[in-house]
């Protein structure tokens, strides 16, 4: 069990990610790749990826970068830096100009449990040839593996912020974290991981919590080994349906407006799509638009089959965000 120690300065300095985070996402789908488990959702992408890796006349060169994210077990902290908080390239910045003491300690760790090939030896002693060589393959494996899908991704975690924004405006703090369930329980200023594969204490010490919601994560959050780093917590949000390679949100239609919505979609679904900007539960469309609960049901339930909403259940409600397909037809 992970058990996190928050203080009241903690509690204020707590916070959600304000995306998907491109690095964590490649390096947790690393594992969920070479994994055994199998999740219907994730059949596709992994025939897809594995197919497209097998293709890949320079596969070859991915190969360091897979023996850093086994399946199971400890990664190098290394690898997810808190600066791909501020995007793909200002990670990869941060991983070519990891410190050597930390690359050495690192791999060390890794090297306990996992073979290593030879050039791991050479990123340990940082070398710069090597260091750039990983940031290339992280490169190319994103353009394979984790661009065609990140609309999907980017919907997921969106829906998944709406959702914690919510839990925020209606319990404060102690709601957003107890929302974390089942994966996590808040209880009397500890927020505790049951299913952690080794048992660890993790005092915050003023310095907050960053929340990453992930498409990748496992069912088991992911917090760095290293405590003097920045806190962060990777947790898996709702993946809703399969991936696809499309990016589904299309250009915008010359002339659409609210009138030509309504048109497409009728009044009541252009207005259902509309209250569901911001995200909105199925009771709150119905008092919103005067109409009962089942018809906001059926109304949402054939915009979700179109692609153009998502829906999370979170107890006895229903809350329903904006697909990017979603948001290109009401931003149109």
């Amino acid at each position: 069990m992970l058990k996190i120690h928050f203080s009241g300065e903690d509690i204020l300095r707590t916070r959600v990610a304000p995306a998907a985070d491109p690095v964590w996402e490649l390096v947790l789908s690393l594992h969920l790749l070479q994994g055994r488990g199998r999740d219907p959702l994730m059949d596709n992408w992994r025939r897809t990826v594995s197919r497209g890796l097998r293709q890949d006349a320079a596969s070859d060169q991915l190969r360091l970068l897979f023996a850093l994210s086994p399946p199971r077990g400890y990664f190098p902290d290394f690898l997810t830096p808190y600066a791909s908080l501020d995007g793909f390239e200002a990670g990869l910045d941060a991983v070519r100009s990891t410190p050597t003491e930390r690359l050495h300690r690192d791999l060390s760790v890794l090297a306990s449990e996992n073979n290593l090939p030879s050039s791991a030896s050479a990123l340990a002693r940082g070398e710069v040839e090597v260091l750039s060589h990983l940031a290339e393959s992280m490169e190319q494996y994103r353009s394979l593996a984790i661009s065609p899908y990140w609309s999907r991704i980017q919907s997921a975690v969106a829906a998944d912020r709406t959702r914690r924004a919510r839990a925020l405006l209606d319990g404060g703090m102690e709601g957003l974290l107890t929302s974390l369930r089942p994966a996590m329980r808040w209880e009397g200023g500890v927020l505790e991981v049951r299913d952690y594969p080794h048992s660890r204490e993790l005092h915050l010490d003023g310095r907050g919590l960053l929340l990453v919601p992930s498409y990748f994560c496992a069912a088991t959050p992911v917090a760095l080994l290293d405590p003097a780093l920045p806190p962060v917590l990777v947790y898996r949000v709702d993946r809703l349906g399969a991936l696809a390679s499309a990016d589904g949100a299309g250009p915008a239609v010359p002339g659409a407006g609210p009138d030509s919505l309504a048109a497409l979609l009728g009044r009541t679904r252009a207005a259902v799509l509309q209250a569901s900007d911001e995200g909105c539960t199925t009771g709150e469309v119905a008092r919103r638009l005067n109409i009962s609960p089942a018809a906001a049901s059926q109304h949402a339930t054939v915009l979700r089959n179109a692609g153009l909403l998502v829906s999370q259940r979170d107890r006895n409600t229903v809350l329903h965000t904006l697909t990017p397909l979603g948001r290109a037809m009401l931003d149109a």
